[in-house]
């Protein structure tokens, strides 16, 4: 064989040919190699793999041209499919992978990053008929924020979900006006504000500045991003080159770019999105602006939707809207200061202490995750049982370096948790990824009646929580007992604890912390929640304070749930077991926390309103600043199937509060059952996860002036319900007063309230609440 850098021609016995230098029996430096299918290739080698720059043609009429790593189209190039489409930009093994421009055959393009072949991260998409978005994309669809401009000069600014809105936002239609609301999965769902067009205030002026501003940002970004002439530099790795003989195996190259030559068009889910109703999401940002007003006489219409059903309408004077909200904000600051448990966090230290508490969980999960399994031992409980470690901002020989302030870590009863991560069926890399990834955490807007602050995955899927030191100490006195009693019940309410951490600061502060499941984590859009004890002082909530996130409390409920028989036995069995190892721990005060989602039947859905319809104002003299229009409507009732259970037809993934096994219900021959939705899916239930009911909720009407006709009102929901506030320890040395005036009893009859008398009594309640069916 010639010399490295001498030209040979070479025939293979199976009819491909080589033109080109050799390194030994392999072809290195420049050279041209033929299929005998048709492929080309023609470039640089290394080594008897393709690396460096080349061409490769496919019989198809597919080129490539750019750069080559082991064998993998890999680098800068660019891509001509057969059908016409052109790709420019970077490769990584055979995939579009990083920054780059696509031309589909349609004329569609699309300008931004990708990841395994797919769109994924910041991009923009412009169609050939002038509608145009720009956003974050996940797995090719539209999915994070991300703003949407049509041809007819609508524009939607706010959150997607698989191709279709989904989450909060702000709707500017081409005539000026403005709907805020709340969208499931393409529909309206939840309530909104519709601003007719002519209503003057500084933030529908803001939305728009807003929104012209950060187009010019995001299409100068991408653009330039994407438009240089000059190829990026790229780092080629000889550890991800995969083996690669040419005489072995010489079809290879053709077969493993077979998926590049498939067009990635988008979704028909987003060309569906495209021709529905003209409405959309509210943002938590843009609620607090919209109240600066301008006019004082300016209407507007507040609507709460069902699936996209129109269920209620009223017309409100947004002046005095402005005014109460205003209010509302001021009380609540000075109640935050006042009540925070961590009120030294102020500015960017809250910030700092989400930091803080991300690097120190993803060291404590990928140091004990590594831990060869083993049997829980007493060893493994107590305060004892920990690891610690000091974070500087420098980093040291354990730690990375950060942009936080320096902090000591503590992970109490870290091989317990891993355990109970198990249990729950959590990967910890799913674990790590949600709570430490780039997106970050989210604090809710207001901490809790304790003074405890809130966080919440960017996922939504898991909650963390700030405790008090007697919290911290009655969760780990009660952790052995928790564990065995989660062990030996699949289908436990009682809240799912992932981990217990604290964080120090400088000068002493402590701050600690549990992370648990969101229960509200759900496919469905949760429309009502109810923290219930049991008890009626004090439990309402007022109702200027009263919005779509708010939890209502026990005088609040005005429903009756009706469930299968088989549910309600499973439900009771559970929650009697429940309340029996919370009494043994000597807990008291706990709460169900129940979740309702209301479903529309589908004599409603005719009812659904063109896009038109939100841009028509009604001047009916009837309707009064606070008054409910004269074509409000109600759901009238339509039964949710259950149909047997089929494991591949939905999706058993357990998600941070389900675990457990499938129910049966007598509806179906006491059969596991699935629970189907016309229009959504299939879903599984599970105790406490997608249970079908029936919420009957009592209506006086008066039929003359001194009689009153009793009417009932039935709705279908799918309730999510689980045990929470567990950390409440019953202390005999001392007489909760709390405990006294929620349960009603008199401090004179009763020393103390046992965890006995408060478990039966909050059973009780909830008997009535889930009565049985006559």
């Amino acid at each position: 064989m010639e010399d490295s850098g001498s030209i040979t021609e070479m025939v293979l016995s199976n009819g491909d040919a080589y033109v080109g230098s050799f390194k030994g029996v392999f072809p290195h430096g420049k050279g041209k190699y033929t299929w005998s299918d048709g492929s080309v290739y023609d470039g640089c080698w290394e080594e008897g793999k393709m690396s460096g720059e080349g061409r490769f043609v496919w019989p198809s009429g597919a080129s490539y041209e750019g750069d080559f790593s082991g064998g993998y189209l890999h680098g800068f190039g660019i891509f001509s499919g057969s059908d016409g489409s052109i790709y420019r930009g970077v490769w990584r093994m055979n995939t579009q992978h990083g920054i780059g421009r696509k031309q589909y055959q349609n004329s569609d393009i699309y300008d931004g990053c990708w990841k395994e072949g797919v769109r994924e991260g910041s991009g923009r998409y412009a169609w050939s008929n002038g509608n145009m978005y720009i956003g974050n994309w996940k797995d090719g669809k539209m999915c994070g924020r991300g703003v949407m401009k049509w041809f007819d000069g609508d524009l939607f600014d706010g959150c997607w979900l698989n191709g279709l809105r989904h989450g909060s936002g702000c709707y500017r239609f081409a005539d000026g006006s403005y709907y805020f609301g709340v969208w499931t999965k393409g529909l309206k769902d939840g309530h909104g504000m519709f601003y007719p067009a002519g209503s003057k205030h500084r933030f529908l002026k803001k939305c728009s500045d807003r929104y012209d501003e950060k187009r010019k940002r995001r299409l100068s970004h991408i653009s330039s991003s994407n438009s240089e002439s000059v190829k990026p530099k790229v780092k080629r790795s000889f550890s991800e080159r995969i083996s690669y003989s040419l005489l072995r195996s010489s079809g290879s190259i053709s077969q493993r770019t077979t998926s590049l030559r498939e067009d990635i068009a988008l979704g028909d889910s987003s060309r569906d999105m495209m021709t529905c109703d003209s409405s959309s999401v509210l943002s938590q940002s843009s609620l607090d602006d919209r109240t600066e007003f301008l006019e004082t006489g300016s209407v507007a219409y507040e609507r709460e939707y069902t699936q996209g059903v129109l269920i209620k309408e009223r017309i409100v004077n947004i002046s005095r809207l402005s005014r109460k909200s205003k209010q509302r904000c001021k009380f609540h600051a000075k109640e935050v200061k006042r009540k925070s448990c961590v009120d030294f966090l102020e500015g960017r230290k809250s910030y700092y202490l989400m930091l803080n508490l991300q690097l120190g969980i993803r060291y404590s999960v990928g140091k004990i995750t590594p831990v060869p399994i083993r049997e829980v031992r007493q060893s493994d409980f107590g305060n004892q049982a920990r690891i610690k470690m000091y974070f500087p901002r420098k980093g040291s020989q354990f730690t990375p370096s950060h942009h936080s302030l320096d902090f000591y870590w503590k992970d109490y009863c870290p091989m317990v948790f891993r355990y109970l991560r198990e249990l729950f069926k959590l990967d910890a890399a799913d674990y790590m990824m949600s709570i430490c990834g780039d997106d970050g955490l989210r604090e809710l807007s207001s901490p809790g009646k304790s003074g405890s602050l809130f966080y919440l995955s960017r996922d939504d899927r898991f909650v963390i929580k700030t405790l008090k030191k007697s919290e911290l100490k009655a969760l780990l006195k009660m952790l052995p007992a928790y564990y065995k009693h989660v062990k030996e019940h699949d289908n436990t309410l009682i809240t799912k604890v992932f981990g217990v951490h604290r964080i120090s600061l400088k000068r002493g502060k402590k701050v600690r912390f549990v992370v648990m499941g969101n229960m509200f984590c759900t496919e469905l859009r949760i429309h009502r929640r109810y923290d219930l004890k049991g008890s009626s002082h004090g439990r309402f909530t007022k109702k200027d304070r009263v919005d779509e996130m708010t939890t209502l409390k026990d005088l609040d409920l005005t429903y009756e749930f009706h469930m299968d028989k088989l549910l309600r036995e499973a439900l009771f069995k559970q929650l009697s077991l429940d309340c029996r190892f919370l009494e043994s721990q000597n807990i008291i005060d706990y709460s169900l926390l129940l979740g309702l989602h209301f479903r529309a039947p589908e004599n409603l859905m005719s009812l659904l309103e063109p896009p038109d319809s939100l841009h028509r104002v009604e001047t009916d003299p009837d309707h009064i600043e606070g008054g409910i229009s004269q074509g409000e409507l109600s759901i009238p009732p339509r039964g949710l199937l259950l149909v047997t259970h089929e494991p591949s037809s939905v999706n058993d993934t357990p998600g941070p509060h389900v675990r457990g096994s499938t129910l049966r219900a007598m509806s179906v021959g006491d059969q596991e059952v699935d629970l189907l939705l016309p229009g959504t899916g299939r879903l599984r239930v599970q105790l406490g996860v997608n249970m079908p009911a029936q919420a009957n909720q009592k209506v006086m009407q008066d039929e003359a002036a001194s009689v009153q006709v009793e009417l009932f009102e039935v709705y279908d929901v799918v309730l999510y319900l689980g045990i929470i506030d567990i950390l409440q320890e019953y202390n005999m040395k001392k007489k909760l007063e709390h405990s006294y005036k929620s349960l009603q009893f008199d401090p004179m009859s009763i020393s103390v309230i046992e965890p006995k008398i408060y478990s039966k009594r909050f059973l009780s309640f909830l008997e009535k609440v889930f009565p049985v069916e006559p």
